[in-house]
């Protein structure tokens, strides 16, 4: 089971997008795909149920939140008790399929505020402990899904900030997909973000080997790659400016850059939500739903190559 987080700090950069057409076409292809919804904002939750089958099946206990929640009362539920299986993607996907997703929950940002009560320790050994425990958290969550061989693919849909829930994704991934709209604010934080991850790492990395706990090994997430959104095109290729910030951020960022990528249809994304199916599984309506649908399939297909699955 491959574990990948999706991330980037700025907002509106196409994150849940990516998340919810590339699981749906992974499972369109047959893999086996979890959605995990990190995001306080619960955009991709809201993709795929309306609020009031939120508000009146998952509210109070089935979402990601509960699940954090549980674990800090002492009465710990497992992460397979919030699976759930939206009907519509069941639907258009077939029994043979198996797209699944745990939705979040807007009060999630408490949530962090209640692990960082967690964190240190009356010693040194004891605060490493605790950092390890807290920021394992989602990974041991995970686990059982691993052991069980239930999922080919699990994509954590991570919130705009570096706070302690997304270090608990970060901790918990095999791989980092990093989503970004070619401009200037979406690429700015690119190289702080690869540089918190590599701190978060090393931080861990250091915990681990100097005060060893049983069954917790070193981590080394590695970036699949910089996947662009919302390219608008002219003669079959990005526009001229946006070739310019495409161009920076290969030059500049160090970091793997797909080829392929996701295209701009702002009216085709944003009405993909009220059906409840994400773009890459609706009829082709037009070359222009059909071109974006190529461009979803292509990078699907690119990171499929890339994670090895």
């Amino acid at each position: 089971m491959h574990v990948v987080s999706i991330i980037n700090y700025k907002g509106g950069v196409g994150k849940t997008s990516l998340t919810a057409n590339l699981g749906a076409e992974l499972a369109w292809r047959g893999k086996r795909v979890l959605l995990i919804d990190l995001d306080a904002q619960a955009s991709l939750t809201f993709s795929f149920i309306t609020p009031d089958v939120w508000r009146e099946n998952f509210e109070n206990s089935g979402t990601i939140k509960g699940w954090f929640d549980a674990h800090d009362s002492g009465s710990p539920i497992s992460l397979e008790e919030l699976v759930a299986s939206p009907a519509r993607i069941s639907q258009r996907l077939g029994p043979e399929r198996t797209l699944d997703i745990i939705y979040s929950h807007l009060g999630l940002i408490n949530v962090d505020l209640e692990l960082a009560t967690k964190l240190g320790g009356a010693n040194l050994s004891q605060a490493k402990k605790n950092f390890i425990n807290v920021h394992r958290r989602l990974a041991e969550g995970l686990r059982k899904f691993s052991d069980g061989d239930v999922y080919d693919v699990v994509l954590i849909d991570c919130p705009p900030n570096f706070n302690i829930v997304t270090k608990t994704a970060i901790i918990a991934s095999d791989f980092i997909l990093v989503p970004t709209r070619p401009d200037g604010l979406s690429t700015l934080g690119i190289d702080y973000l690869m540089r918190s991850i590599h701190g978060l790492v090393k931080d861990y990395n250091d915990f681990v080997s100097v005060d060893p706990i049983d069954s917790v090994e070193p981590i080394e997430p590695a970036v699949v790659g910089v996947v662009f959104t919302m390219i608008q095109e002219y003669d079959s290729q990005p526009i001229s400016a946006q070739r310019n910030y495409i161009a920076r951020v290969k030059r500049d960022s160090g970091l793997p850059i797909f080829n392929s990528y996701i295209k701009r249809n702002d009216t085709l994304f944003a009405d993909a939500p009220e059906y409840g199916v994400p773009v890459v599984l609706t009829s082709h309506k037009n070359d222009s739903h059909q071109s974006v649908v190529d461009g979803l399939e292509e990078v699907a297909t690119e990171f499929a190559k890339m994670i090895g699955i």
